[in-house]
């Protein structure tokens, strides 16, 4: 089975921050394939969808970011070892809103759900799609705890369905076929 992670925070508070798009990329994905979140775990909620034409499993964990490894070991009881098979959305303020990087492997470029994960994993080798939130103004902090501007909204919600695209691209053809036609500018996507 497929395992797709989203890195965010749970609550009502941080719905629709920059740190959230993790979780509002696999609600988009949940959404468009008919799925519905639900507790399925002591540390995640889940939704059963198909991508690829396989099953797959949307996780949103529910830790805070910086906790997100925890839910591992739970995905690892479930499902076995998390291989090529599994992917981790994030965001990343290191590239420019909207702007869309898959990669194999990787280190966490200084994002803590990233490092959470690493951590659990005792790997860099899983594939990850960072969906960039723009570069801070100000404390990073505050700025990935920040809502989107009326202005970036546009942006926004675009990158978020490239996003969505993007993940069932990985299924459907495989990582590098994704890395190819998704690791470019946001203009240059189809």
């Amino acid at each position: 089975m497929r395992v797709v992670l989203g890195i965010g925070n749970p609550g009502r508070k941080y719905v629709a921050t920059r740190h959230n798009v993790g979780f509002a990329v696999v609600d988009a994905l949940c959404g468009k394939q008919g799925g519905k979140f639900r507790k399925m775990g002591f540390e995640f909620h889940g939704a059963e969808v198909r991508l690829g034409g396989e099953r797959a499993l949307l996780v949103r964990p529910w830790t805070y970011v910086n906790r997100t490894g925890a839910v591992i070991p739970e995905l690892r009881a479930r499902f076995g070892e998390l291989g090529k098979e599994f992917l981790v959305v994030c965001d990343d303020l290191a590239l420019p809103l909207g702007a869309l990087r898959l990669r194999a492997r990787g280190s966490s470029g200084g994002h803590n759900g990233l490092k959470s994960v690493l951590e659990a994993m005792g790997t860099e080798a899983f594939a990850r799609l960072r969906v960039g939130i723009g570069a801070p103004a100000g404390d990073a902090a505050d700025h990935v705890l920040a809502r989107f501007s009326k202005a970036e909204r546009a942006a926004v919600e675009e990158a978020l369905a490239r996003a969505a695209t993007a993940v069932e691209s990985w299924a459907q053809a495989g990582l590098e076929e994704a890395m190819n036609r998704f690791n470019r500018k946001s203009e240059d996507t189809d």
